[in-house]
């Protein structure tokens, strides 16, 4: 892909950027030519052999502490790293958590860490960035939501409230800001290739999760993180306030 002097100067910003998912987003950014900015959660003891693996890969990331749940903290986090980087040019909520229980069974406590962090989140940094975005005339936001926030899904009332909710939040934010040249778009992925759904045993996903996919297969973080990459480039400059189900075929409507 060839990348514009401009474009490889900008700034993209994946929260939760060391997950499975998390890390195809960095990767694939970086290749077309932005810095990146991988946050992670104060409790991550991993950062420096994730930051050694990409650096081995062949990708530099920089890596920022950050508490999604905190607005506080993610104002501080967004100052560090303007101060090491520069403005912010292109931001991506990626982080989330699931506490998986049936409504009759989940604590207030599931539900409510669960809603701060998909959900809270995408407010505490969508807040940092897009200031800066307007004034420069130029910013993407994408923000992941997923296939349970468009069907629902038994055991998550909490997840998949919160991911619902992403998309009401990407729609009045991209109406705000859509002559701005900044754009404002959800991804809803379905069932991935990621440690946690591997993890589901194998007879669970041959029986219950692949029947129900009409593709076949889990799908790859790849595949979702090219989707954002050409969501954040000029090219899709027309695109905003969508939701792109990206879940084969899954969920179709």
């Amino acid at each position: 892909m060839e990348v514009s002097t401009q474009a490889s100067a900008r700034v993209a910003v994946v929260t939760g950027g060391m997950g499975g998912l998390g890390t195809a987003l960095c990767q694939h950014l970086a290749r077309s030519g932005m810095r990146v900015a991988a946050t992670y959660s104060p409790d991550n003891d991993h950062v420096a052999e994730w930051l050694a693996q990409q650096r081995h890969d062949g990708f530099e990331f920089k890596a920022f502490r950050l508490d999604v749940t905190d607005f506080d903290f993610c104002q501080s986090a967004a100052a560090q790293i303007v101060a090491e980087m520069g403005a912010i040019d292109v931001l991506v909520n990626n982080a989330g958590i699931t506490r998986d229980a049936s409504i009759r069974k989940m604590t207030l406590d599931n539900w409510r860490v669960v809603l701060h962090t998909d959900l809270d989140s995408v407010f505490n940094m969508t807040k940092q960035v897009l200031d800066s975005m307007v004034e420069h005339g130029w910013g993407r936001i994408i923000n992941i939501s997923s296939i349970n926030g468009q069907k629902g899904a038994f055991g998550q009332s909490n997840y998949s409230a919160a991911k619902a909710g992403i998309h009401g939040f990407t729609k009045s934010v991209a109406l705000e800001v859509a002559k701005k040249g900044v754009t404002v778009n959800t991804v809803s992925p379905g069932y991935l290739r990621t440690s946690m759904v591997t993890k589901v045993p194998e007879e669970i996903i041959k029986t219950r999760i692949l029947p129900e996919i009409p593709v076949g297969r889990l799908g790859e973080p790849d595949e979702v993180a090219a989707l954002v990459a050409f969501l954040v480039s000029n090219d899709a400059a027309f695109i905003t306030g969508a939701n792109i189900a990206i879940n084969g075929g899954q969920h179709m409507y």
